[in-house]
């Protein structure tokens, strides 16, 4: 990188962070429920786009690009801690099923860990699980069920499955998040590891 190069990049970096870093870390704490976390994310990404900012084309979209980079960023956190049974839960204030539930860290409490947690990655080849997973979706009420079909089963965006559905992206969330929590009891209550 050349002199000139080096502080462009520098300049816009300094200049984007201080536009858009808010929003980031507002992003980064929404999706992971931790402020350090969310710090280091942000932080993590700012690094990237710097190391990798020949690759910005001039007259894209800054934020856009920067949240591109940030999304991976969460995507990789989520992937290394998988193993760790982490839950992505909305706060939800006074909401007692998420006391009950999770943990601070939001992380399962061992009372409450699903039954199947040790032979997840089994189960989607079970017919018999996967009969029983459809009709605890069927009994979804019906947005919840659009939101956990969209964006689990079909991989849809955000965006889109809030403008299908005709709800927040707040609203998105909050019902992924309750519809899990009845999905895990539902499943709790009707499978039984045949």
């Amino acid at each position: 990188m050349t002199t000139a190069h080096n502080s462009d990049s520098h300049s816009a970096i300094s200049s984007w962070l201080d536009d858009f870093g808010d929003d980031m870390y507002s992003w980064a704490y929404y999706k992971t429920s931790s402020r350090e976390t969310a710090e280091d994310l942000v932080q993590d990404s700012m690094l990237s786009a710097y190391k990798s900012f020949d690759k910005y084309k001039p007259g894209s979209n800054p934020k856009t690009w920067l949240f591109t980079i940030l999304n991976n960023k969460i995507i990789d956190y989520y992937r290394s801690s998988n193993t760790k049974k982490s839950v992505n839960q909305t706060t939800l204030q006074g909401n007692k099923l998420d006391d009950d539930n999770f943990d601070s860290n939001g992380l399962w409490n061992k009372a409450q860990e699903p039954l199947w947690a040790n032979t997840e990655e089994h189960l989607l080849d079970n017919p018999d699980f996967l009969a029983v997973m459809g009709d605890c979706i069927e009994n979804l009420p019906p947005n919840w069920k659009g939101v956990v079909l969209g964006k689990y089963f079909h991989h849809k965006k955000g965006a889109q499955i809030c403008k299908e559905l005709g709800i927040t992206s707040s609203n998105l969330w909050q019902m992924a998040h309750r519809a899990k929590l009845q999905l895990k009891e539902c499943l709790q209550t009707n499978w039984k590891d045949k």
